[in-house]
């Protein structure tokens, strides 16, 4: 939710790149939470998919990682123009382009978040979280 609304809403107010920082902290925040929750033992249906929403978690820090790589890529490029009108629209072109790996992670697991919801209503848990925390008396 918070890389969906607030990453476009950065680059239209044209905040900057430090302001990427700001979903990257609220998801961080987030997920960190997701961590602490997934530790705590209840009964084993709520933790496999508190161990479910957390490995999820750690899928979007991944995409976090591969676009923080290709922003760095992009900045060394952009230093590289010779003019600097022209490294300001290679450092747009290559940032815009550089965060779509979170965008494409984050809509990923917002389907998957959505299919384990559903999981859950129906009280069910998926077959590779239920393979690696067996339920008690398995």
């Amino acid at each position: 939710m918070f890389d969906l609304l607030t990453t476009p809403a950065i680059l239209a107010l044209k905040i900057g790149m430090v302001g990427l920082f700001i979903p990257l902290i609220l998801s961080g925040s987030l997920i960190g939470i997701i961590y602490l929750r997934s530790r705590k033992v209840t009964t084993w249906f709520v933790d496999a998919h508190w161990k479910l929403a957390y490995a999820r978690g750690l899928l979007l820090l991944l995409g976090y990682a591969i676009s923080a790589v290709l922003i760095a890529l992009a900045w060394l490029v952009s230093r590289a123009a010779h003019e600097a009108s022209m490294e300001h629209i290679m450092w747009t072109a290559l940032t815009r382009v550089a965060l779509m790996p979170t965008l494409i992670v984050v809509m990923i697991t917002s389907v998957m978040e959505f299919g384990a919801t559903a999981q859950a209503a129906k009280r069910e848990v998926p077959d590779k979280i239920a393979a690696k925390f067996p339920p008690p008396g398995a």
